[in-house]
């Protein structure tokens, strides 16, 4: 390697760096660069494949036939529960039954009413059958139905508030005795009513619920004698009481024995035979409970 000499007298060093490699600030670019496109290429890369392995989990496991077998076995565990439950509530509570007895209109409600308190003119007291299954209320009168009753029911312990209350004896503890006392003196005729036609083996198609609305009817001529009672005093409700009993007695009578008498005895013919009187004492027994009910859960509300 040639040194040539300078006007100083010092030799000058030739400069290797810049001829045999490469200044160190251009190769540090040159490497930082190509780190950080690697990165950004590595982190583009797993955003990339995020979503799409994401998507690939998620479809695995509904592909899954495992899974499939477990949501099918679910929801048929599901809909056995809920045939079960069906079935059994309408076993203790024939929710299907009870619509029939719902089935009325104002039409209806306004005929029964008075052929509840004037049941002398009425002449056809069968009840209207279509292919075998008794018409709804709202087309036939003489169909027992459940909104009078309940209706009655709800009505009567409100007139027995009113009535404690112009007495000065109202309070809650006291209206609730007395709606109380009322619906164990009917779930008790009920049960006595059917423990005799179980006695008298008496083979008829007489329901819980007929037997239920039956007795239910009793609380409108209850509500008429407090009622007129409260407006013209205890003579009124005496009156009024009478002719609302007769009237159940007649209606009663005349429902009770198409359904306990034999077809012999509905046709008023002479009726023959053990079992078919104590039918006939039964039907009168059950009529006659009528007015014995309405005066022992109205007397004391009248003073």
């Amino acid at each position: 390697m040639d040194c040539t000499p300078t006007q100083s007298g010092f030799r000058q060093q030739p400069d290797i760096r810049l001829r045999n490699s490469s200044p160190d600030g251009l190769e540090g670019r040159q490497l930082l660069e190509h780190t950080s496109g690697a990165a950004h290429g590595l982190q583009t890369g797993n955003q990339q494949a995020g979503p799409q392995a994401a998507g690939f989990t998620g479809q695995s496991i509904l592909s899954d036939p495992m899974s499939n077998l477990a949501m099918a076995y679910g929801s048929s565990l599901a809909s056995q529960g809920r045939e079960m439950v069906d079935k059994n509530l309408d076993r203790f509570i024939p929710i299907s039954k009870m619509k029939y007895y719902f089935a009325v209109d104002t039409v209806y409600v306004g005929k029964k009413l008075g052929l509840l308190v004037f049941p002398y003119m009425h002449e056809n007291w069968e009840v209207s059958y279509q292919k075998d299954t008794p018409v709804a209320p709202r087309f036939d009168v003489n169909a027992p139905d459940l909104y009078i009753p309940a209706m009655g029911f709800i009505t009567y312990i409100l007139v027995a508030g009113l009535a404690l209350g112009t007495q000065n004896r109202f309070s809650p503890e006291l209206l609730g005795v007395q709606a109380s006392s009322a619906f164990v003196w009917l779930i008790m005729e009920v049960l006595a009513v059917l423990l005799s036609l179980y006695l008298v083996t008496a083979n008829t198609d007489l329901t819980t619920i007929d037997l239920l609305a039956f007795s239910g009817y009793k609380y409108v001529g209850m509500i008429i004698g407090v009622v007129a009672g409260l407006l013209f005093g205890r003579p009124a409700y005496y009156l009024s009481l009478l002719w609302c009993c007769a009237a159940i007695f007649v209606f009663m009578i005349r429902t009770l024995r198409l359904k306990l008498l034999s077809d012999a005895a509905a046709e008023g013919r002479l009726v023959r035979g053990t079992r078919n009187q104590l039918r006939m004492y039964l039907t009168m027994s059950i009529a006659a409970a009528q007015p014995i009910f309405m005066y022992w859960l109205t007397y004391h509300l009248i003073r």
